[in-house]
């Protein structure tokens, strides 16, 4: 059952600025309105003080007072409270930008495919879901932190570029994750790579994601036979990845093209029903700014006598 609550329920005192307003707009308006009773041209009355131009005022008026309501709810930091579809993990994408990543047995290459299969993973992500995004290739680089913006997180996936820095550290990955998760209950790691480990020691990623509770689920990106790349030929190597997934509780995945790959994400989300708390005040700040371009709009052209 949905119910609301208030983060800063003090700033609903704000609110009794409405009632205020309503009785100084209409003094106002009661006052103009005997001014222009003075007039004997009752024509002119209806063109410069009119009724009409009295229900003109009393529209924007609610309209005013409607844009208050919103942002004093905004302020207040309005949260819906329900039971919703979520995803049981907060994940990190971690995704290899080393040069074996341009290798072209998946078209146009391996990264690009990668890219395209995490933003779609994104898509279908539950709301809510927490998604942080590194990259990796000798060294690693957070992308973007934890964010349940599933545009800021598909952005920063479409950032990703392959690195010139040589190597391929996936301890230095895994840690660089972990950490970013550290705030989050349940953590999940889905590091995509062609498993060409050539920094680091496994056994150290392994210890260092199971001290902190951490899934890594591992996707080979590639083929067996190998693709081309600026050096040469590049081909899929295996047993790193699967030892790093085998040994953390996750699961292993072979992706040897788009399809494969998406489904391999996909299969790495498990939903649960879980009570959320999401904040509004964004959505209602903004609804605010449309509904006060409507109302600068119609005072400026359609309302424009009231002025």
């Amino acid at each position: 059952m949905a119910s609301i609550s208030f983060i800063y329920p003090n700033y609903l005192f704000f609110l009794l600025i409405i009632p205020l307003f309503i009785f100084i707009h209409l003094a106002t308006l009661k006052s103009s309105k005997n001014t222009a009773l003075r007039f004997a041209n009752f024509e002119a009355i209806s063109r410069i003080r009119g009724v009409d131009f009295f229900s003109r005022n009393i529209f924007i008026l609610v309209l005013s007072g409607f844009i208050v309501v919103l942002l004093v709810m905004a302020m207040s930091g309005l949260t819906l409270n329900t039971v919703i579809d979520a995803s049981s993990y907060s994940f990190v994408i971690a995704l290899d930008s080393s040069k074996s990543m341009g290798a072209t047995d998946l078209l146009p290459n391996r990264m690009e495919v990668a890219k395209k299969a995490a933003s779609e993973f994104i898509d279908s992500l539950p709301i809510t879901t927490k998604v942080g995004v590194i990259s990796f290739s000798g060294n690693a680089l957070i992308e973007h932190g934890m964010t349940d913006s599933k545009s800021l997180a598909k952005a920063a996936i479409s950032n990703v570029e392959i690195s010139e820095i040589s190597g391929t550290d996936l301890v230095e990955a895994v840690i660089t994750s972990t950490n970013l998760l550290n705030a989050e209950d349940t953590r999940a790691i889905v590091l995509l790579s062609d498993g060409q480990i050539n920094v680091g020691n496994i056994d150290q990623a392994i210890k260092y994601a199971n001290e902190n509770n951490v899934v890594i689920h591992t996707i080979a990106v590639g083929t067996l036979e190998g693709g081309a790349t600026s050096y040469g030929l590049s081909k899929l190597d295996e047993d790193s990845l699967k030892g790093l997934s085998y040994n953390t509780a996750g699961s292993y995945f072979r992706a040897t093209d788009e399809k494969e790959l998406l489904k391999s994400f996909n299969e790495a989300i498990k939903i649960t029903k879980r009570k959320v708390s999401i904040d509004l005040s964004r959505y209602l700040v903004m609804a605010s700014v449309l509904f006060f371009s409507l109302e600068y709009w119609l005072i400026s052209s359609r309302y424009r006598r009231l002025v």
